[in-house]
């Protein structure tokens, strides 16, 4: 049983078969790991409770980070949403506020789902859980959606790389996003190409995105990064059910930001060496920290 190579093969089975891409990635996972089907979701299944609890979590005791960079912006800004209104809308600002809470948590040694990576973990779990909340959809389309998310990573990660020490953030929250955009629209209903679609849309806007994590840690820019990847997978879930399309398909946007990571410098892909790391500010509190470049 081959990987999963392309996101052209997975939709192509999809409409072929009239099903998800959900159920395509089901199948494949029970061939590759040579399991139940049972076993499979009930793994999923595991993983969901930790990212809900995760949100949770950060939502009742908004984290602090272990350097003290950041922490509690969930809190800010779910309160400014509802005193103030939002221009995002409500639904954007609540994903946002919840991929902020769970990378905080993150930094703060909480218990996360890295999906893809740790320094990504709020992107996915807020934007399915603001669009259950949406369109009504139920704990077995929320896991169903996850697998559709997993599948699109797993083309990334074959593909180009899911590591921002190795292809820059743009494979961390952008593919992050990506995924988060792809499941966004599979739970919303939408059709297999729509979830391609959105998700070539989401990571194409991010490409060449770096990673330069102040001080080393994953903290800053990479706690407001969750909060944007979740916004970026959400209006791209939007345009792709609007019938808008990704003149690249998704398989050639993922290739552009394997070449664009290959040609990267490595003072911008997770060094701390480069871009927002190497302000002024940046070294005074990597100085302050103890960090020393």
């Amino acid at each position: 049983m081959r990987k999963i190579l392309s996101v052209a093969d997975i939709v192509t089975e999809s409409e072929n078969r009239h099903c998800t891409i959900s159920e395509i990635v089901i199948e494949r996972e029970q061939k590759l790991h040579e399991a139940g089907r049972k076993e499979i979701w009930d793994r999923m299944a595991g993983l969901w409770e930790i990212m809900k609890q995760s949100m949770v979590t950060a939502e009742r005791n908004p984290a602090r980070s272990l350097s003290g960079l950041v922490g509690e912006e969930n809190k800010l800004l779910v309160e400014y949403m509802k005193t103030k209104g939002t221009l995002a809308g409500e639904g954007t600002v609540q994903a946002a506020a919840r991929a902020m809470g769970v990378a905080a948590l993150n930094a703060s040694m909480g218990k996360i789902v890295a999906c893809p990576t740790a320094g990504s973990c709020g992107i996915v779990p807020a934007v399915l859980l603001t669009t259950a909340e949406k369109t009504g959809a139920g704990k077995e389309k929320i896991i169903a959606a996850l697998f559709t998310a997993a599948g699109i990573g797993m083309v990334i990660d074959e593909n180009a790389s899911t590591s921002g020490a190795e292809g820059g953030c743009q494979v961390e929250c952008g593919a992050a996003s990506c995924m988060a955009a792809a499941a966004a629209v599979e739970l919303a209903g939408g059709a297999p190409a729509q979830a391609a679609h959105a998700g070539a849309i989401a990571l194409k806007s991010v490409i060449g995105l770096v990673c330069d994590p102040v001080a080393g840690l994953v903290e800053v820019p990479c706690v407001k990064r969750n909060a944007i990847g979740a916004g970026n997978a959400l209006l791209a879930a939007d345009m792709a059910l609007a019938g808008i399309k990704s003149i690249i398909p998704l398989d050639e946007v993922i290739g552009a930001a394997a070449q664009v990571g290959r040609i990267m410098p490595d003072s911008l892909k997770e060094t701390a060496e480069g871009g927002l790391a190497a302000t002024p500010i940046a070294r005074e509190i990597a100085r302050r920290l103890g960090v020393t470049k």
